[in-house]
């Protein structure tokens, strides 16, 4: 399955914030915690390079706990303030802005020694799309400053918004790049719902998770769909063995689609399966966290 995807939007937007990367003090870039690496668009480095960075895990408490604060970690050894929140419930948003006033605090010492006082941050917010950017800036505003969606590509244009006298976020589109250059990237993407559902095969998509939950997860298929889990391959395979070992993954991961289908009665008339519904089923239900708390990937994989 082919996981590009670029809207025409996407170029303009990446052209507008490096125009508007001069007018900044700070980045707060977003990234899903299930995520982390492959959420992370890697020419925003280039646009706003030599600015403060602050990197919020958003959707915090859809992915693995265990693994937070690994990611926290990472990132702060990396150079760059983190933070795990939730945009939507408001956890962790009461943290940012000691952070912001932590990451400017040279930037500010500059203003008072050149006479400059009551000069507000200006921060921009960074993320590729449905990360969650519309929904921060409004639970971090307290009101609804933003339009939301639950698919990516609902903020187009740019906008300020004045926070407090010592605080203004520019909002901007989400953009993803031109190409990925692993595959896992885009497959991993496309799981969260970073990319457009239009151009996608929702039951190859749903078996890649499942075959993925057997792996890493596989008590919690179980437990949500009362289906039985794959057994484990054995350590030390070779290549060719492993390459075995997937296509097997890939072959069970589909009988387990079509188990969920009957289990969750995703029939269409005269009672044959709808794979096709089961399979927009469980990736929903995978998105909003009904399976479990789940991690896509981990700090060693970038180390």
């Amino acid at each position: 399955m082919n996981y590009q995807w670029y809207p025409g939007h996407m170029t303009k937007a990446r052209r507008m914030m490096q125009e508007d990367s001069r007018l900044i003090d700070l980045v707060i870039e977003l990234v899903d915690a299930r995520v982390p690496m492959s959420s992370r668009n890697p020419d925003i480095d280039e646009i706003v390079r030599g600015k403060s960075r602050i990197v919020l895990l958003n959707k915090a408490d859809l992915a693995d706990k265990r693994y937070n604060s690994q990611w926290i970690d990472y990132f702060e050894k990396k150079g760059f303030y983190a933070l795990e929140i939730n945009a939507r419930s408001g956890a962790g948003i009461k943290n940012i802005m000691p952070l912001v006033q932590k990451a400017c605090q040279e930037k500010m010492e500059r203003d008072r020694k050149r006479g400059i006082v009551n000069r507000p941050v200006r921060a921009m917010v960074a993320g590729i799309p449905n990360v969650g950017k519309s929904t921060f800036i409004n639970s971090f505003a307290g009101k609804a400053c933003t339009k939301t969606g639950n698919k990516p590509g609902v903020t187009r244009g740019k906008q300020w918004i004045r926070m407090n006298k010592n605080l203004e976020l520019l909002d901007t589109p989400g953009i993803l790049w031109p190409k990925f250059e692993d595959r896992k990237t885009g497959e991993r993407l496309a799981m969260i719902g970073s990319i457009s559902d239009e151009i996608l095969e929702p039951q190859e998509l749903a078996i890649a998770v499942i075959a993925y939950l057997q792996r890493e997860y596989p008590q919690l298929l179980k437990e949500r769909y009362g289906v039985e889990e794959a057994g484990e391959y054995a350590a030390g395979e070779s290549d060719a063995e492993k390459g075995g070992a997937e296509a097997a993954d890939i072959a069970k991961a589909r009988e387990l689609l079509t188990e969920i289908c009957i289990a969750r009665r995703c029939f269409q008339k005269g009672e044959m399966p709808d794979i096709s519904r089961a399979a927009r089923l469980l990736l929903d239900d995978f998105r909003n966290g009904r399976i479990g708390r789940i991690t896509l990937e981990y700090p060693e994989e970038w180390t």
